[in-house]
């Protein structure tokens, strides 16, 4: 399909409420989910939601073997999400450095939930459920997150914990976000 240019920052659609999918498996659905693929995949990215390409629907896609932007993560296997809803199953929260594609050469320290469960749907419209932790637990609540118009900025309890990659990590091989 086509790798779109990802919005930045500042974009109005970035801070909107994504409308629910309700129509699954067509064409116009197939066609985005290999647009976000496609884009996802140019840029070496954990994850992406469609308000990233300007698409203002509540689809995210995340998942990899191996990212060169996130080396020491745990395998989180490829996923195209629905409509999620996301449940903490304990109040407990760990920090843990954050970058995004709409964010672009920036990380900060974010606050996620340790573990959690997600639902939602596939494409097809085939249910997903699932229980996860760790860095599969961050990508789904950071991917999520952009269907409610909230950027991992807007999370940061301490400012002093968020800057430039390249300052923050000098000598570090940066893969532009």
């Amino acid at each position: 399909m086509a790798i779109k240019p990802v919005l930045k920052m500042g974009e109005p659609v970035l801070l909107q409420v994504a409308k629910p999918v309700e129509r699954f498996d067509t064409l116009e659905l197939h066609s985005l989910i290999k647009d976000m693929q496609d884009t996802m995949a140019s840029l070496h990215g954990a994850g992406l939601a469609a308000p990233q390409i300007g698409v203002s629907v509540q689809v995210v896609i995340f998942g990899f073997d191996k990212n060169q932007r996130y080396p020491d993560a745990d395998e989180v296997p490829f996923t195209v999400l629905l409509n999620p809803r996301l449940t903490p199953l304990s109040e407990e929260q760990e920090e843990g450095w954050e970058g995004c594609l709409s964010v672009p050469g920036m990380r900060g320290m974010v606050p996620r939930y340790t573990q959690l469960r997600y639902q939602g749907v596939d494409q097809y419209g085939t249910p997903i459920d699932r229980t996860v932790s760790g860095f599969h637990a961050r990508v789904v609540q950071h991917e999520c997150d952009h269907l409610q118009g909230i950027l991992y900025p807007m999370r940061i309890r301490n400012f002093r914990q968020f800057g430039f990659t390249d300052v923050l990590f000098p000598g570090q091989v940066v893969i532009d976000d």
